[in-house]
């Protein structure tokens, strides 16, 4: 019932949950400490860009899929974690 009255979601919004459903699932590949530092920053970054860009502002919506989806892809490699927003870089393999 409750789904009728909700509002449909435009093909960007559709493809910014798209990423974020991507970069959860893939941090779920990781270890488990790198796998809770992965889902603070993304979520973090998410509700950063969310309050601070407008809805209308499309062409910096999307650049920011197409820099989140070059992240994802650096994401899914295993050796390595690089969220270049966040400077951010760990690797799953101990170094020994």
């Amino acid at each position: 019932m409750g789904a009728s009255r909700a509002q449909k979601l435009s093909g960007i919004q559709k493809q910014v949950l798209s990423l974020y459903r991507g970069f959860l699932r893939t941090a779920r590949s990781k270890t488990p400490e790198n796998r809770a530092h992965v889902e603070s920053l993304v979520s973090a970054e998410f509700r950063k860009n969310a309050q601070s860009i407008d809805r209308k502002n499309f062409l910096h919506i999307e650049y920011l899929l197409r820099r989140g989806k070059k992240q994802l892809d650096q994401l899914k490699t295993v050796d390595s974690v690089r969220l270049s927003s966040s400077n951010v870089e760990f690797s799953d393999t101990q170094k020994q």
